[in-house]
């Protein structure tokens, strides 16, 4: 029976498949760095060529993976541009290619941040995006004036929201400047209280509360309640981070009295992060049942949540059970070869040969109407699990 799992795991983890990867920005560069600017994201561009090898490789393995797409897809505004044709040729005018592919990753400004060349596997292309992440910096000009002593209100505005788009702590900044005011219901303070607000377990999100009537009428009902869920998920976060569990009772219990129509869900997703980071499979297991009630059948949510346990707790009887349950119930109700395939995988892991063939045949009977590359992807998944 050990050897049979032994097996079986690795079987799945050659051919975990998943549905959700990076999803790519379908407009021009030019709207792409105006989309950046905006949202304060860096563009990560794939520069490749149709007849490129490892660029098809990886458009078909990496960039399809859960863990990139959810990384870069938060990160990054991502494009995929063909340098051969069409805007590709303008593209690489300003950004030469040498070679394909080439992964380039620009600020808003146009500037190039990071450059890495060749195709990358699931954690290189994580390991460079994070490198490139760490890299962008919008708050340099205002921290020089800021270090000269400038203490206009203009410019502190500026700065901290220049690091809370590059990810930094502004928190320190944030306090001083509002403890120098005598008024903090003026306009002006209460957009900078709203933009402050970063983190739930904080006295500057206890502003936000005590005037989220003033600032609610500034920045809309969902400017709000959206600076509410972020703070909410830095001090999930930090929770994870710290391994705190009194942290993540605050950040839960400060969602759920201030956005309880996203609260249920916040809760279960914040569980089971915090308790896949502690390697606790009981209650990662129970946090994975209470976000499947919030998640109301949906096929996505369900097959994201199967994978997810069968990843990190693959060697555990009850959560691959789950994942067993939750793979099927995306698979019967999402009619997707790629939910089929990963439920076959799972089957697989717990030692369900003959259910696992059938499951691979429904995908391969999906994957025809798709076209010729899914189809084959399914044969080669079928051929190994025969063998």
């Amino acid at each position: 029976m050990k050897l049979l799992l032994s097996i079986s795991l690795t079987f799945f983890t050659a051919f975990q498949l998943v549905a959700q990867g990076i999803e790519f920005f379908h407009g021009t560069l030019k709207e792409a760095l105006e989309e950046a600017d905006k949202l304060g994201k860096p563009i990560f561009v794939d520069a490749y060529a149709k007849w490129c090898g490892p660029c098809k490789r990886m458009a078909a393995t990496t960039f399809k993976d859960e863990s990139v797409g959810e990384f870069f897809n938060k990160n990054f505004i991502n494009m995929k541009i063909d340098m051969e044709e069409g805007e590709g040729l303008t593209f690489r005018k300003k950004y030469p290619v040498s070679a394909f592919p080439t992964l380039f990753f620009i600020d808003g400004k146009g500037e190039i941040i990071h450059k890495v060349v060749g195709g990358q596997t699931v954690e290189g292309i994580l390991q460079v995006g994070g490198f490139a992440l760490g890299k962008v910096d919008y708050s340099r000009e205002y921290a020089a004036e800021y270090e000269k002593g400038n203490r206009e209100p203009e410019l502190i505005f500026n700065y901290v929201k220049s690091l809370n788009k590059s990810h930094k702590p502004s928190l320190g900044i944030s306090n001083e400047y509002l403890r120098s005011q005598e008024d903090l219901t003026t306009e002006f303070n209460l957009r900078f209280i709203h933009e402050a607000a970063v983190e739930a377990d904080s006295r500057i999100f206890g502003l936000l509360i005590k005037y989220q009537k003033e600032i609610g009428m500034l920045v809309g009902l969902d400017g709000l309640k959206e600076r509410i869920a972020l703070a909410c998920e830095n001090t999930a976060d930090k929770a994870i981070e710290f391994q705190s569990i009194e942290l993540l009772e605050e950040a839960e219990a400060k969602m759920k009295a201030h956005y309880p129509e996203r609260a249920d869900a916040f809760a279960a997703k914040s569980d089971m992060a915090f308790y896949k980071a502690a390697k606790d499979a009981k209650n990662y297991g129970k946090a994975c049942n209470d976000y499947a009630k919030t998640a109301n059948g949906d096929p996505k949510e369900l097959h994201k949540m199967a994978d997810e346990i069968a990843t990190n707790f693959g060697t555990d009887d009850k959560c691959m059970k789950l994942a067993e349950k939750y793979a099927k119930e995306a698979a019967q109700n999402g009619k997707r070869y790629e939910y089929y395939l990963t439920y076959a995988n799972i089957l697989m892991a717990n030692g369900k040969k003959k259910q696992a063939v059938e499951a691979a045949n429904d995908a391969l009977d999906l994957a025809k109407a798709v076209g010729p590359p899914a189809e084959q992807e399914v044969q080669m998944f079928i051929k190994r699990l025969e063998s």
